[in-house]
């Protein structure tokens, strides 16, 4: 896939600036280029809807902007089959795409692929230290304990990595089995990653009441990419009822963590 075709189907699921005017739902595409703020609002709660046809039309829209974000989820919905076939080269050529434009989820994604064992990824140890370092020199600490791990191979890993690697391979039940008990144990983000899971519908039945359960348990315990993720809900109304200045303060507090998705999106709060 080259950077043209790659620049006509890209997504933003990370919503880096999911929150926008009360009209959005009545958006149109000129909007949308003129202003993707209000397209990933509308394209995210499509997605919490599971109208993920109705989410990929509008990202496609914003991917030609050429935002990473919107790349990486793209590359989600080509990865797990949502609403499209599942396609793991379309996947891959998406990530890779995201991660060169400075996505930190991707880098930490791509790592995690070309060192696990999914045999449907090629498997690229060059490769996955180049990403991991990438995201890692952003702070992922997710992404420099995996860089421990490959330079250490005799090294156990961790439970939370064992999860990790597991999702990449694609067994997400037995990566949702550990995330779930390291939840009950009180791993934050273990926890956080167990509500992506409720919310896609990724190893476990969709559910977004736990999603929002979840992430509201890592919010309060100040997991910024949860604080985020409820944000969002209250700006939406979907997984929390409506409330804008629940939405703001949960916004400000993932900001102040320095979280980039949050600082994008208070930033188009005005």
């Amino acid at each position: 896939m080259n950077s043209k075709s790659i620049r006509q189907i890209m997504i933003c699921a990370a919503i880096a600036s999911a929150f926008s005017t009360a009209h959005a739902q009545d958006s149109t595409a000129a909007d949308w280029v003129k202003n993707p703020a209000m397209g990933n609002y509308k394209a995210y709660a499509e997605f919490k809807m599971a109208n993920y046809e109705s989410a990929r039309h509008i990202w496609e829209i914003l991917a030609g902007l050429g935002n990473s974000d919107a790349l990486f989820n793209l590359a989600i919905l080509a990865e797990d089959g949502l609403g499209e076939p599942k396609n793991i080269k379309k996947a891959e050529s998406l990530y890779v795409a995201a991660a060169n434009a400075g996505g930190f989820k991707a880098q930490y994604r791509l790592g995690m692929l070309y060192s696990g064992d999914n045999p449907e990824f090629p498997k690229d140890l060059e490769k996955a230290r180049r990403y991991l370092n990438l995201a890692a020199a952003g702070g992922d600490k997710d992404a420099a304990a995996r860089l421990a791990s490959l330079d250490q191979p005799d090294r156990p890993v961790s439970e939370y990595e064992q999860a990790e690697l597991l999702a990449s391979s694609g067994k997400h039940q037995d990566a949702a089995a550990i995330y779930t008990r390291l939840s009950q144990q009180g791993n934050t983000s273990a926890r956080t990653r167990l509500a992506w899971m409720y919310e896609a519908g990724r190893g476990v039945e969709r559910n977004l009441d736990k999603a929002a359960e979840l992430f509201m348990a890592s919010a309060r315990e100040g997991d910024a990419e949860a604080q985020y993720a409820i944000a969002v809900m209250y700006r939406t109304g979907l997984g929390q009822p409506k409330d804008r200045t629940e939405s703001l303060k949960w916004l400000k507090q993932s900001a102040s963590q320095k979280y980039p998705a949050a600082i994008a999106a208070l930033a188009a709060e005005g």
